[in-house]
C-alpha cells in the first residue's frame, strides 16, 4: 500500500473506534432506514436498457484537491436520476474526500429508485451496519487494505443485511484474496493508487482473469463514452464515473450528455 492509502486506513480505524464509543449497533438497527429493503446493484447494472453508469458525488480527492464544492447533493442526485444512471456512488469520507454520511441520507430522500453505493474505506463491520442505517444499498470493500478473511467476513455481513458488495481490486494478487468469486461484483480500479496514473489496458488484461459469472465494473479515469463501448467488448457491465461529471458546473447535465452518447 502506498502512503496515502495507509494514511487513510490508519485515520479511518481511529475514526471508527471513536464513533463506536458514541453510537451503538442497537441504535443503528433502530434507525428507520434499517428496515428498508435495499435495491440490488447487480440487477440495476444488468437489466435491459441499463446505462451501466454508477455516477459519483465527490467534492474533493487527495490527488486532485477540490473538484466541486458548489453543487449540492440534492441537485446532483436529481440530475443523475434524470440522466438515467444505473446507480449512484457517494463518498462519505470527510477527512480526505470532503463527504459525509448526511450527503448519503439527503441523496436517499431524492433517490428512491436507484441503488446508492456508500463509497468509503471499510475497516470494521460496524461501518457496514452503519451503511444500512443511513440508507445505502451497497458498500465498497477494497482488497488492497483488507485481508482475505476480512473480505470474506465483511462480504458475508453485508449480504446478511441485504446489501450489495462492490469488491475493488488493482491486481491479480488482490483478486486471489476474494473467496468464491461466483456471482460477485468485481470493480477494477484503473487508477494505480501508488502513482495515481490511469491505465485502461491494465484493467482489460485483468478483466480476462475474472470469471464470466461475475459482474465486472470499471472504475476511475473514464472520460469518453467511446471508452465504455470498448470496455463492454471485454465484458464490463458497470462503469463508475465521478470526476468527469463533478468537475463541471452542472454534473447532472454532464452525466446526461455522456449517457445520451452511449445510445
Amino acid at each position: 500500500m502506498n502512503n496515502i492509502l495507509e494514511q487513510i486506513i490508519a485515520f479511518k480505524k481511529q475514526e471508527v473506534a471513536k464513533i463506536r464509543k458514541e453510537v451503538s449497533v442497537e441504535q443503528l438497527v433502530k434507525s428507520p432506514e434499517f428496515k428498508r429493503t435495499p435495491i440490488l446493484l447487480a440487477t440495476s447494472l444488468t437489466e435491459k436498457g441499463s446505462s451501466g453508469i454508477i455516477a459519483e458525488f465527490k467534492r474533493q480527492s487527495p490527488s486532485k484537491g477540490i473538484i466541486n464544492d458548489k453543487s449540492t447533493i440534492e441537485e446532483v442526485t436529481q440530475g443523475y436520476l434524470d440522466a438515467n444512471i444505473a446507480a449512484q456512488s457517494i463518498l462519505t469520507d470527510t477527512r480526505f474526500f470532503g463527504g459525509t454520511m448526511v450527503d448519503l441520507m439527503n441523496a436517499r430522500k431524492v433517490n428512491t429508485i436507484r441503488p446508492i453505493l456508500r463509497k468509503d474505506f471499510v475497516v470494521d463491520g460496524f461501518q457496514i451496519i452503519e451503511a444500512k442505517a443511513i440508507g445505502a444499498d451497497a458498500i465498497l470493500l477494497i482488497a488492497a487494505c483488507l485481508t482475505a478473511e476480512e473480505l470474506k467476513n465483511y462480504g458475508n455481513l453485508a449480504e446478511d443485511l441485504g446489501l450489495s458488495v462492490l469488491y475493488e481490486i488493482h491486481s491479480r494478487e488482490e483478486l486471489d484474496k476474494i473467496s468464491d468469486l461466483d456471482g460477485k461484483i468485481i470493480g477494477i480500479n484503473n487508477r494505480n493508487l501508488k502513482t495515481f496514473k490511469v491505465d485502461l489496458e491494465h484493467s482489460i488484461a485483468l478483466a480476462a482473469e475474472i470469471p464470466d459469472t461475475c459482474i465486472k465494473v470499471s472504475e476511475s479515469g473514464i472520460s469518453d463514452p467511446r471508452v465504455i463501448t470498448r470496455l463492454k467488448e471485454y465484458g464490463f457491465e458497470g462503469f463508475l464515473i465521478g470526476e468527469t461529471f463533478m468537475k463541471t458546473k452542472n454534473p447532472g447535465k454532464a452525466c446526461k450528455e455522456f449517457i445520451d452518447q452511449l445510445k
